[in-house]
């Protein structure tokens, strides 16, 4: 455990660097902290908040910065976050498409990061089903949204089904599950196994399955705006690794939907400070996160992302401020 007057030191070091983004040096912590202490006793404490991993020693600087830890310890346990003074435009409720790339926008051009929108989740529904025999144990799944999307999915099956039966699955299909969601027709479909010939039903178990991925993968959307502004912060401009490893994060988008689907399990915003997500695996990268909702039920996350360096008091606000002015755009234009 720390004791007051080191937690106002690391406090101190921490705010110092975030604002200035140079190693913290003992007579400036000594300034900045307030404390009318000795460079011996500051050296002291900064050789503690070392040892304790909360800090570290540049090997071109005397001054100090804080590791991933330390900021961690911060955000937890020192940081103040006002709940006023920033001021954001409205969105305007619109169709959900532009209302999630106006609150990228948002999120990027306040912070001056890059700002990232999970599209809002859907219940997983199809209107209509067929399959198409292409050869032995082998089919074409097509399936049919209620907005009208189109999916087709290669099924290889044990048996080999004749298109007669496959006609008839796709009908029962149809006319007994067309509109539910998918999770409710898995669930009818185990209790009706047994009135249902073993064959067909074997069949409509794959159909469900390969259902859900197909129009799961359709939403999976993750809307990123501002990648751009990481090339003015001085953290990755002079680092092209770390420019070229953030960019391959935003490039394959698959990471940020799990990290963002995770996020939205949990109520408020969230922090994840250096890779300590393990989704993210950047030491360089920090994200802030809150899930948003429509009609009180959640349905996406949206967030930050930007260098450990970062006002995290700020970050918070326009994460807290956007989920909000989302959550009642989708809920207003429904």
């Amino acid at each position: 455990m720390l004791d007051d007057r080191a937690k106002l030191l690391l406090k101190a070091l921490v705010e110092r660097y975030i604002a200035d983004g140079q190693p913290v040096g003992s007579r400036t912590l000594s300034k900045a902290s307030g404390l009318d202490l000795s460079p011996a006793t500051i050296r002291n404490v900064m050789s503690d908040l070392e040892e304790l991993g909360l800090i570290a020693s540049p090997h071109t600087s005397a001054g100090r910065i804080p590791t991933s830890r330390g900021y961690r310890l911060f955000v937890d346990t020192m940081l103040t976050v006002q709940r006023d003074g920033l001021e954001t435009p409205a969105l305007i409720p619109d169709q959900p498409q532009k209302v999630i790339a106006s609150a990228a926008n948002l999120l990027s051009s306040l912070s001056h990061f890059v700002g990232v929108v999970m599209t809002p989740r859907r219940p997983s529904v199809f209107r209509h089903i067929e399959f198409l025999r292409l050869s032995e144990r082998r089919l074409l799944v097509i399936i049919v949204s209620p907005e009208g999307d189109v999916q087709n999915r290669i099924l290889f099956t044990e048996t080999d089904y004749s298109q007669s039966q496959l006609i008839e699955t796709s009908n029962f299909l149809n006319s007994h599950y067309a509109g539910m969601a998918i999770e409710q027709v898995r669930s009818r479909v185990q209790q009706e196994l047994v009135s249902l010939q073993s064959e067909i039903a074997t069949l409509m178990q794959a159909a469900v399955q390969v259902s859900t991925e197909a129009l799961a993968e359709d939403q999976n959307e993750v809307v990123i705006a501002g990648e751009r502004n990481l090339l003015s912060v001085s953290d990755f401009s002079s680092d092209m690794g770390h420019l070229r490893r953030a960019f391959d994060l935003f490039e394959q988008k698959t990471q940020l939907m799990r990290l963002l689907d995770v996020s939205s399990q949990a109520e408020g915003v969230r922090i994840y400070i250096g890779g300590e997500s393990q989704i993210v695996p950047m030491q360089e990268l920090s994200v802030v996160s809150s899930p948003y909702e429509v009609d009180g039920q959640i349905v996406g996350t949206l967030g930050v992302i930007g260098p450990t360096r970062m006002p995290y008091d700020r970050m918070i606000q326009i994460v807290n401020i956007t989920s909000r002015l989302v959550s009642n755009a989708l809920s207003q234009s429904k």
